[in-house]
């Protein structure tokens, strides 16, 4: 009750909170030293002494334990067994972990897919297709969450059946941004969803650099999809090479800016993500089995095709095509190429990205 309490104080540094529970050897000591001068706190300022003191009087640790209690969200402090050893070996690891749903397992092969939250429609659909095949080959996918590359990666993860793991730039009680609340609730099914702020901390643009450093942390390896050359995600990349982790970057159009900061990453020595088959020959992940599987599921699906919509199909790729364009390339008349896209649509083979725009949904 009183870690809980000791974790949820604001404006003392991580650091400084193991120095004093190893200092006192229990939150409940260190509550009961609040207000009297001890030798074991000549560490800390007059400023850290009034925090603390302010912290006693306005933050009730039984309230704090009865609401994480009641939302089902697990505290895991860094001196704790439960508390990932990927974590705790990272620079300066957060005192405590709030967790909502699981971990990964001591032995978990884990891969962070990360990008930009304006991405195109070829970074999402990459995410999602890299997402798919590492959950399909065992591998737990972790991301933040975020609009854009983060939601595709969960979203491939959850569509491969696997196992996905959101870190949370705020509380792990807030679903942030709002719109992901579907998909919150089916990272917390298939996963887990996991913080090193306390219940109510809002989504604030500081929170977000810092919780890079868990992403990164609690990956093998990381995978940036699309960024610009100014992004957060090259954060974690710069993190992941720190933490001595694999980086890989997507290659995209040289004109595109989405892509801009993935070139950057592989002309100083990234690796190059040509596809997920690949990646996974270079992690050492069992794939022969899932790929002759996909393949033959594959030939089905071309063969259920008739000429027409094989056609159709074939034009397509990860850049969106507008209706336009695909009639130019085809001949077909309107009406029968808005029927071919709409029959596509509903197998599954093909999305609609943006108003007539349209992608294959998997290559």
């Amino acid at each position: 009750m009183y870690e809980c309490w000791l974790a949820a104080i604001r404006g003392i540094s991580d650091r400084k909170k193991r120095m004093l529970r190893k200092a006192f050897g229990t939150g409940k000591a260190v509550y009961d030293s609040v207000g009297a001068r001890s030798a074991s706190m000549d560490f800390f300022s007059e400023k850290d002494i009034e925090i603390l003191r302010q912290a006693k009087r306005e933050i009730s640790p039984e309230e704090i334990c009865r609401e994480q209690e009641r939302l089902g969200i697990r505290f895991i402090p860094f001196f704790s067994g439960a508390y990932p050893e990927k974590i705790s070996e990272a620079a300066d690891p957060p005192y405590a972990l709030y967790v909502r749903g699981g971990l990964p397992g001591p032995g978990k092969k884990t891969v962070a897919i990360v990008g930009a939250r304006r991405c195109t429609p070829y970074g999402e659909a990459m995410a999602l297709e890299y997402g798919e095949e590492l959950a399909r080959a065992g591998v737990a996918v972790i991301s933040g969450m975020a609009r854009g590359i983060d939601g595709a990666g969960h979203r491939g993860a959850l569509s491969g059946r696997g196992e996905t793991y959101a870190v949370l730039g705020c509380g792990a009680d807030i679903c942030y941004p709002r719109e992901h609340a579907g998909l919150y609730k089916d990272i917390v099914r298939c996963g887990g969803v996991l913080s090193e702020l306390p219940l109510g901390a809002p989504p604030l643009p500081a929170h977000f650099p810092r919780r890079n450093r868990i992403i990164s942390a609690l990956s093998d390896a990381v995978l940036v999809m699309e960024a610009e050359e100014r992004s957060g995600s090259l954060i974690t990349a710069d993190l992941a090479l720190e933490q001595g982790k694999d980086v890989y970057a997507l290659p995209g159009p040289a004109t595109s800016p989405a892509s801009r900061g993935c070139h950057r990453l592989i002309a100083q020595g990234a690796g190059i993500l040509l596809s997920p088959r690949e990646l996974m020959e270079e992690l050492n992940i069992q794939i022969i089995k899932l790929y002759k599987n996909k393949e033959k599921s594959k030939e089905e699906n071309k063969k259920v095709l008739e000429t027409t919509e094989n056609m159709v199909y074939s034009c397509l790729g990860l850049f969106p095509k507008s209706v336009s364009e695909l009639a130019a390339v085809t001949g077909l008349s309107a009406q029968e190429l808005l029927r071919t896209l709409a029959y596509l649509e509903i197998k599954g083979l093909i999305r609609e990205v943006s108003k007539n725009y349209y992608i294959k949904a998997r290559e």
